[in-house]
């Protein structure tokens, strides 16, 4: 079986109204063909566009990317991700973990990259709500739709916070690096994977010698503990905490796939059925409804358009020299 790229294999077809996503030429055509009946029925029953559910074209896409991963060798999890980026943020459901083997179905929040307004020069910014920028760009701050496979699992120190209780408490928050291919394959580079959606704000430096995270003279950063589960991430897949704790640790050793749902060839036939004046749906494309309406046209920025925009920005606007955090005062 060939291993070339799921992502450049998927190509839209516009045609008086009806569009067909071809076969990912990756796989069998017998495998694509029967792929979609082959959905087993427990399964089928969480398909739609409501709340909680998985759209069609995002699990039949999903899992033809996990079962060739599987096919491959590559994975043996028997669990697998997807997530649609075209629903609602906030604390609507829209990344999906999906376990066939024990029939399990489960969707949980998620956040998208917010993007960047440069100041009159490109502005690609996305509201909290609803994603209508999406790049592979490096420092685009953006998310990229199309095929992952989750690798290796990092846990930073970020400094303490007092808890309710008012003790101090060490920080320290596991990342899940993503690999890809095609549209996403700079995955790596860009510093792309989950995380929970928690960081520290204010943070300041704390005498604490005693502590294994202590600095050469002492101190410890301190901070408050911010939740942005209803916000926006850098680019990354972004969960509540609790939810954290739950997909982090069933990937750890087990590496399995991520779907993220729309690509750049979704975008493109979106964007352009929408200049035509048709309705997405009624062509046969899915976007969320209630998002396309505040969006009204969702846009792709390739790397090799915006990259060179980004470098160029950041030669004209250089950051200030990095300062260490102040002194706490009165912790």
């Amino acid at each position: 079986m060939q291993s070339r790229s799921l992502l450049v294999n998927i190509v839209t077809i516009v045609s008086v109204g009806i569009v067909g996503i071809v076969a990912w030429s990756g796989l069998p055509r017998s495998f694509a063909a029967e792929q979609p009946a082959d959905v087993p029925a427990w399964l089928q029953a969480h398909v739609g566009e409501g709340e909680g559910q998985i759209a069609h074209v995002v699990l039949q896409r999903a899992r033809a990317l996990y079962l060739q991963k599987t096919s491959e060798g590559a994975v043996k999890n028997p669990c697998y991700f997807a997530m649609d980026a075209t629903r609602p943020a906030g604390f609507a459901r829209r990344f999906y973990v999906i376990c066939e083997a024990d029939r399990t179905f489960r969707a949980v929040p998620a956040g998208h990259g917010n993007g960047r307004n440069l100041n009159g020069i490109a502005n690609f910014a996305n509201g909290q709500r609803c994603a209508k920028n999406f790049s592979n760009a490096m420092d685009s701050k953006l998310t990229t739709g199309g095929a992952y496979v989750t690798s290796e699992e990092i846990a930073s120190f970020k400094g303490y916070y007092r808890d309710s209780a008012g003790k101090y408490v060490a920080f320290t928050r596991s990342f899940v690096q993503f690999d890809g291919e095609g549209d996403t394959a700079n995955a790596r580079p860009r510093a792309i994977g989950g995380h929970p959606a928690v960081l520290l704000r204010g943070v300041c430096l704390r005498k604490d010698a005693d502590s294994p995270y202590a600095n050469d003279e002492g101190y410890v950063p301190f901070g408050k503990l911010v939740n942005y589960a209803g916000g926006r991430s850098n680019g990354c897949t972004s969960w509540s905490r609790s939810d954290a704790g739950q997909i982090i640790p069933m990937v750890k050793d087990k590496p399995t796939t991520l779907y993220i749902y729309p690509q750049s060839t979704d975008i493109a036939a979106i964007a352009q059925a929408v200049k035509a004046g048709r309705s997405p749906s009624r062509a046969g494309l899915y976007w969320n409804a209630s998002c396309l309406k505040e969006i009204r046209s969702p846009k792709f920025w390739p790397k090799e358009t915006l990259e060179p925009i980004l470098v160029q920005y950041k030669k004209d606007h250089p950051a200030p020299p990095p300062q260490p955090p102040p002194i706490c005062k009165g912790q």
